[in-house]
């Protein structure tokens, strides 16, 4: 609403979100909640550990780390802080084998010998495959082309 005054009345704002103007006024006034202020101090401390860590520790190295160091605080408080402030540890993730060879079997042969140019259309086909890690699996993405 503060951002929007200058636009149009507090009154109506207030009527359109379902706040009493009152009661809008009165939060403009008031101190942060002690709450507020832990959380505050907390992620700037978050915040140090992630840049120290080069951007790879997530919530629960960052918890742990914390925990280590005597402060008493839960996991997931501290996740949905990172989270508010944009923060996310690096995974390594476990890229899957799409492709076991057999022992003793050869490969295909190389029947373009990596000349990728064609001088006419319908002359040269290539097409590749692979995968995309989603959300909800994997995506699998083929593409065929006509060099020319």
């Amino acid at each position: 609403m503060r951002a929007y005054r200058a636009r149009w009345p507090i009154v109506t704002m207030a009527r359109l979100l379902g706040v009493s103007t009152s009661g809008y006024y009165a939060w403009l006034v008031r101190e942060p909640s002690k709450q507020s202020c832990n959380d505050a101090q907390l992620l700037a401390r978050i915040r140090t550990m992630h840049a120290s860590s080069r951007g790879t520790y997530g919530a629960p190295r960052i918890h742990a780390q914390l925990a280590r160091e005597g402060v008493h605080v839960g996991r997931k408080r501290v996740a949905r802080l990172m989270r508010i402030a944009g923060l996310c540890g690096a995974s390594r993730r476990r890229w899957p084998r799409t492709t076991r060879q057999r022992g003793g079997t050869r490969r295909a042969p190389d029947l373009v010998r990596r000349h990728f140019s064609a001088k006419g259309p319908n002359i040269l086909w290539v097409a590749d495959a692979t995968y995309i890690p989603s959300g909800e699996g994997f995506l699998y993405l083929a593409v065929v082309l006509d060099v020319f």
